[in-house]
Formats: C-alpha cells, sequence, structure tokens
C-alpha cells in the first residue's frame, strides 16, 4: 500500500519536474555507490569540444555534490520551485517550459566558458527561483522563521545564505543573471511599445511534449504556497 501511494504521489509530478529531479538523484546516487566519479560528470571545456565529451554539456547541471545537507537543500529547491512553474505559470506550456530549460543551459554553458565552474546544477536552481519569484511578486516568504520579504527577494536571500556558508557566490550571480535575462525577454520586453517576442518555442518541441488535452483529475500544487517548508512558506498579500 505504501508504494502505491509512493509511486502514484511520483506519478503526480509533472513530467519535466520528474525527469529532472530524478536524474539529479541517480546521478548522486552513482556518486555516492563509487559506479561514476564527479570527474567524469564535470563541465570541461577541452575535454568536450577536443575529446568530443558531449554527456558533460548535461551531467554537470545533474550533480549537487556528496549526500548532505547542501544536496538536501538543493533538492528541495529544485524539486519545489521546479513543480510550481511546470504547474502553474508553465501549465499546459510543456514544450515552452522545455525551451526554458534549453535556454537557460546555454547561456550558462557559455558563461561557464568564462568563469570557473565545473557544476552548474545550484545556478540552474537559482535561475529556476529566479523566474517564479518574478512571477510571484506579491507572494510573502518566510526564511528559516528569520526572516519575512517578498517572493522577488527570494534569490538574493539565497545567495545571501550562500554568503553565510562560505561559498562562491559567483553561483547564485550566474543563475540570477541567467534567471533575470529569460525573465525579460518572455514577460517583459515584449509587453513594451514595440516589443516583439524574441524566444519562441521551435515547432519540433511542441510536436514533442504538447499535448491537446489536460488531465481532468490532475491536481497540481497551489502555486501561492512554495513552502511547506520552514524557509520556503509564502503567503499572498492581502490572503
Amino acid at each position: 500500500m505504501a508504494y502505491q501511494s509512493l509511486r502514484l504521489e511520483y506519478l503526480q509530478i509533472p513530467p519535466v519536474s520528474r525527469a529532472y529531479t530524478t536524474a539529479c538523484v541517480l546521478t548522486t546516487a552513482a556518486v555516492q555507490l563509487e559506479l561514476i566519479t564527479p570527474f567524469q560528470l564535470y563541465f570541461n571545456p577541452e575535454l568536450i569540444f577536443k575529446h568530443f565529451q558531449i554527456w558533460r554539456l548535461i551531467t554537470n547541471f545533474l550533480f549537487f555534490g556528496p549526500v548532505g545537507f547542501n544536496f538536501l537543500f538543493n533538492m528541495i529547491f529544485l524539486y519545489r520551485y521546479c513543480r510550481m512553474l511546470e504547474e502553474g505559470s508553465f501549465r499546459g506550456r510543456t514544450a515552452d517550459f522545455v525551451f526554458m530549460f534549453l535556454f537557460g543551459g546555454f547561456l550558462m554553458t557559455l558563461f561557464g566558458l568564462f568563469v570557473s565552474l565545473v557544476f552548474l546544477g545550484q545556478a540552474f536552481t537559482i535561475m529556476l527561483v529566479y523566474v517564479w519569484s518574478r512571477r510571484n511578486p506579491y507572494v510573502r516568504m518566510n526564511f528559516f522563521g528569520l526572516l519575512n520579504f517578498q517572493a522577488p527577494f527570494l534569490p538574493w536571500v539565497l545567495m545571501g545564505f550562500s554568503l553565510l556558508l562560505g561559498n562562491s557566490i559567483i553561483v547564485d550571480l550566474l543563475g540570477i543573471a541567467v534567471g533575470h535575462i529569460y525573465f525579460f525577454l518572455e514577460d517583459v520586453f515584449p509587453n513594451q511599445p514595440g516589443g516583439i517576442r524574441i524566444l519562441k518555442t521551435p515547432s519540433i518541441l511542441k510536436a514533442i511534449f504538447d499535448t491537446p488535452e489536460e488531465d481532468p483529475d490532475y491536481n497540481p500544487l497551489p502555486e501561492e504556497r512554495p513552502g511547506g517548508f520552514a524557509w520556503g512558506e509564502g503567503q499572498r498579500l492581502g490572503g
């Protein structure tokens, strides 16, 4: 019975969030079991372009370090905000969501050529958090019961938390920068006088991922509840 409940809960996760989160967990498990090593996964332009180890373009987004607080922290935020984006502003637009993944990953890979970052998964998570936070500006957040603020400040709070832990903030800044570029091109610029939509999802992605009908029994997570955890709980203003 427990297995069936867990299986049903897992299958209720929207497909892109399910696939990415599962890939991250399985990659970390494979490293923990010493089936593979981080040296086979990290971003290395020379190995990618000169030795054709193309898989590194993907695997560097899948490894968040050994199992521990940092890994769990990143997995929780990745799962929650990836899922809420897919069930919220990208509901019924799976192809657009996949295109955001590809666009964000492409920009981060370009920036990765000029900065010393070997794993970009955390930056990708920050990008997802940034886009969600900008699309939900009136959600009030609570971080570890210490700080109360509105959603658009969440990426900056996370950057400050990384700084307190002694981590480099370059990762957070990269995620914020790429998230802002996507948000500006997708949500801001097209609505300006004379603005146009620059980011257009390729028709091949729409043919592969978009379905004409939604499951009427699907029950998404309410986007106004980004929490469930002390550091992620939110409430809409006036609610």
